[in-house]
């Protein structure tokens, strides 16, 4: 415990000297987020420079092994990490799908020469990576996908299409669930990352009702992979893909988080005290929900670090987290009245409560929608008979 105080006040002295002013705001638009890759473009230098101080010093991914880009931190001093951060409202100083959904993924399947390659390259920003699953005939049912891969000798070759996938258009990189055998539903997927800038790549942005949307179609025609690019056995992909959205279920959940803080203190201020009686009954009813929320996650965290959690946990997390999160926004348009209604006023930054509030309802959706989530809590935690 000595050496984890004195790990804190280390902590807090570098991050209070490195952490620049600026990135200490609350996040205004969606620029304000770093996603980092070759396409970037910072915000300001306080961006840049908080992510190439916090890169350098492996706290992008403290967990991560040194080897690989990371800080090489037990779990308790990177938690000690994450507290010291949200104490001083930093923010994240990089935000990728690499770090949340893909490092663990190869972590736990990819060869040392997989590692080697992209894990640094994520843990310092260098590639920004999208999702390749859900295709327009698979969805819920993932395990249905029929992009083809065939094998050509010194190639794979893709054809197919995905759908949902989050900044296809921005991305560098994607990890790719494709069909490589037709033997087994199952037992036929491999797990496959490439190139977006390859040759037969191409992505078409689909919009939301919010009016912005980060969801594209992409289609692949006759685009070659290299064979070493399968992570994990072909026609294993199906492990890969599982283990993934377990991480990505984790990562959504986390909406339900909402930042620091409860409605009651959050930053509409006076306007989330409203004068009806219900509706601060309300919200001190969602602050105590959320209060419980963040400590059954700090919970089942350690629980999945320490591999005592059930599989289907973050099946639970992801539906308690998004349901959370939309009654949030529910409550904020609630308590902004009429003023949570403008929609292109420079006063209300472009609708963002309006917009916030209907980006919410695809929370349910994305990563798995909360009635399959529910089914599988149903059957593999509560053991309920299936149908």
């Amino acid at each position: 415990m000595a050496d984890l105080d004195a790990f804190r006040s280390e902590t807090r002295s570098w991050l209070e000297a490195n952490c620049p002013p600026e990135m200490r705001e609350p996040v205004r638009s969606e620029a304000d987020i770093c996603w980092g890759g070759r396409n970037w473009t910072f915000q300001s230098d306080a961006q840049r420079v908080w992510l190439e101080r916090m890169a350098e010093r492996g706290w992008t991914v403290p967990h991560w092994p040194k080897d690989y880009g990371g800080g090489g931190l037990s779990a308790a001093e990177a938690k000690v990490v994450k507290e010291e951060l949200t104490r001083i409202g930093a923010r994240q100083p990089l935000t990728s799908f690499g770090i949340s959904m893909l490092g663990p993924a190869l972590l736990q399947f990819g060869s040392e020469e997989q590692k080697k390659r992209f894990l640094p390259e994520i843990a310092r920003g260098a590639i920004r990576w999208c999702q390749g699953y859900s295709e327009p005939g698979a969805g819920s049912d993932l395990a249905g996908l029929q992009t083809k891969c065939e094998d050509r000798g010194d190639h794979w070759l893709v054809n197919g299409q995905k759908v949902w996938t989050s900044y296809a258009d921005k991305a560098d990189w994607i990890f790719c669930l494709v069909r490589t055998s037709t033997e087994s539903k199952h037992k036929g997927i491999s797990f496959l990352l490439f190139d977006m800038a390859t040759r037969g790549v191409s992505t078409k942005p689909i919009l939301l009702i919010s009016g912005t949307s980060p969801f594209c179609e992409t289609f692949f025609d006759d685009v070659k992979v290299p064979k070493d690019q399968v992570v994990g056995e072909v026609n294993r992909g199906w492990d890969v893909a599982k283990y993934l959205l377990g991480h990505e279920r984790e990562m959504i959940a986390g909406m339900g988080l909402g930042g620091m803080g409860g409605l009651g203190s959050g930053s509409l201020g006076a306007a989330l005290k409203p004068d009806d009686p219900l509706l601060r009954a309300d919200i001190a009813e969602f602050d105590v929900d959320a209060l419980a929320f963040a400590a059954m996650s700090e919970r089942f965290f350690e629980m999945f670090k320490a591999g005592e959690a059930h599989p289907a946990s973050p099946s639970m997390m992801k539906y308690a987290g998004t349901e959370l999160n939309k009654r949030r926004h529910e409550l904020i348009m609630a308590a902004g009245g009429s003023d949570a209604l403008e929609w292109d006023s420079e006063r209300s930054r472009n609708g963002k409560t309006p917009r916030d509030w209907l980006r919410t309802k695809g929370n349910s959706i994305e990563g798995g929608t909360s009635e399959i989530q529910l089914g599988i809590v149903a059957k593999h935690i509560l053991q309920l008979p299936g149908t």
